[in-house]
């Protein structure tokens, strides 16, 4: 195996929780993985840490997370994802906190699952460290991954259900250290349909992240270079709790 070459995300996962910042944020190259694994059978379930409420200039708060929400639930409909959560913590300002941890380790504690999925929660997009990563994102990156070591201890707040230390691995989408990779040829349909689901999200938008077809399809065919055999891939960075 060649030294850049991305290794198999571990798979075998019969329950996945993917827990984001916002609506739209899994399905910027994560949500490939997410229809694969819904094809294969896995039950996966979506928990929104806000739901996008700051994201559309021209709309206000309120009418906007309506908006988003439908949004979000017609995005996850489109890779096979039946239940999707919203916990309401504020958009844009999500803070790294206990009471972040304990909603995320609710969360895990009720859906049990063997696999967990957020974003990227480092400072920056490249390895560089050039393109900045915004707050919510690290807030709820970080967060997610000390929920699941707090959702397997059971001192650590029994008001939110029996424990669960039953994930074997959490993976970050978008990560600037991604050594792991999904095939997901055969699947990239089911992720265009699911990012093009943010309709009013899009067209707010300009440059190449409005285009879900053409950003979407370049980076999985330039992720498919470094793992064999694939034409299309997701890349995650995998941590073992």
């Amino acid at each position: 195996m060649a030294d850049d070459e991305y290794l198999p995300l571990p798979g075998g996962a019969e329950r996945v929780l993917v827990v984001v910042a916002h609506p739209d944020d899994m399905e910027y190259g994560g949500a490939a993985a997410v229809a694969r694994w819904t094809s294969e059978g896995a039950q996966v379930a979506y928990l929104l840490v806000t739901r996008g409420e700051a994201g559309i200039d021209t709309l206000s708060p309120g009418e906007c997370a309506a908006v988003r929400e439908a949004e979000q639930r017609a995005a996850c409909a489109a890779v096979g994802v039946e239940v999707c959560e919203f916990l309401d913590h504020p958009d844009g300002l999500v803070e790294y906190s206990v009471a972040l941890r304990r909603d995320i380790a609710a969360a895990i504690r009720r859906h049990r699952p063997q696999l967990v999925v957020t974003g990227n929660h480092r400072e920056s997009w490249d390895a560089e460290g050039i393109h900045l990563n915004q707050a919510d994102h690290v807030a709820v990156g970080r967060a997610t991954i000390d929920a699941v070591r707090d959702a397997a201890n059971r001192w650590i707040f029994p008001e939110a259900g029996q424990r669960w230390d039953g994930v074997r691995g959490v993976a970050l989408a978008g990560s600037p250290r991604a050594r792991h990779a999904v095939d997901v040829s055969g699947h990239m349909d089911a992720a265009v349909a699911s990012l093009r689901a943010h309709e009013r999200y899009l067209a707010a938008l300009s440059g190449p992240m409005a285009d879900p077809d053409t950003f979407l399809r370049e980076a999985a065919r330039e992720a498919a270079t470094r793992l064999p055999g694939a034409s299309a891939a997701a890349t995650f960075e995998w941590l073992q709790p």
